[in-house]
């Protein structure tokens, strides 16, 4: 028995019995009471009340396979093969390691834990339950490895256009995979690549989206917010979210396929949040003034000895302190 199944049926915050549970989901009283022992040592709130049962006092916002692809056009959702799972040690490993994508179809993996999650460098991403969003999709992309320049830039801008499209403002984006919102980082993207030099690549495109996550989340080694926090206002679903981020993404990677970064490359230019300002360089140290991006969407840093191009590979960049 899988914790959202459990909580699906908590979600409407009534009184259940754990009798009435188990015969609902087909086990035991016992495997009922195991798994809201699970669910409260993840830090959810669950009152027990002899007499009357188990009710969630805290709110839960589950994904639900149904309602993403309920969110999507037609004709959309139709080229798409989407797989969610409760916990999985990373999204992007499972479909870089599982079966191949026909032309013309999507394969997404969606989890509402990863208990492996990683970023650029081989970062490791915090990936707590119940409270963000990490998404991965495998494609392939005309033109081969050498047309994928500025991709990771072309999906940020696609993350960015989909939250502000539910109601975020000024979201900027950090060269070469990051949105932030004030100077703190948001969500991050994970390129990676499979296939031949010529011909069509395979790409697997990671996204993770800091949603719900508390500030009891210690495993982060940069300044970092979440959608609760940047927008109070909004009332974020996590489904609502990753439907915005499929249809956006998509739609972004037809144009990219057609006319290439230079499509992209005003609209990045645009939220970039380091022009301007005073930058080093990881693992190289060097140090200048952020300059914006290239034709390629190589980043540019005016230094003491001129400028220099950066691209992506393992170079990161930090504000200096």
């Amino acid at each position: 028995m899988k914790d959202n199944v459990l909580l699906s049926l908590l979600a409407d915050g009534e009184w259940h019995s754990g009798e009435d549970m188990a015969k609902a989901l087909g086990v035991s009283r016992t495997a009922i009471w195991k798994q809201l022992n699970r669910v409260m040592e993840q830090g959810l709130g669950v009152e027990r009340v002899r007499g009357k049962g188990y009710r969630l006092v805290d709110e839960v916002d589950l994904i639900d396979q149904e309602v993403i692809l309920r969110q999507l056009p037609d004709e959309l959702a139709g080229d798409l093969q989407l797989e969610v799972f409760g916990a999985i040690d990373s999204t992007n490993a499972y479909l870089m390691q599982n079966a191949d994508v026909p032309d013309k179809r999507v394969r997404i993996c969606i989890a509402d834990q990863q208990t492996q999650g990683r970023g650029r460098r081989g970062r490791a991403w915090s990936s707590p339950s119940g409270e963000n969003v990490y998404l991965s999709m495998a494609l392939r992309l005309a033109g081969g490895f050498a047309a994928l320049d500025g991709l990771s830039l072309v999906v940020g801008v696609a993350v960015a256009r989909a939250l502000e499209r539910l109601g975020l403002k000024e979201a900027s984006l950090k060269w070469p995979n990051d949105v932030l919102v004030d100077a703190r980082k948001l969500a991050g993207i994970l390129i990676e690549l499979q296939g031949e030099l010529e011909g069509a690549a395979r790409v697997v495109i990671g996204i993770g989206i800091n949603v719900h996550m508390s500030d009891r989340e210690k495993q982060v080694d940069q300044p970092w917010i979440s959608l609760d926090q940047a927008a109070p206002y909004g009332n974020w679903k996590r489904n609502e979210i990753i439907g915005a981020v499929i249809e956006e993404t998509l739609s972004v990677l037809r144009g990219f396929e057609q006319a290439g970064f230079s499509a992209y490359r005003d609209d990045w230019q645009c939220r970039d949040a380091l022009r301007g300002v005073a930058l080093r360089t990881e693992p190289d140290g060097d140090e200048g003034i952020g300059a914006g991006i290239d034709r390629s969407g190589a980043y540019l840093l005016n230094t003491a000895e001129g400028e220099k191009v950066l691209r992506a590979g393992e170079i990161s960049v930090r504000r200096q302190l």
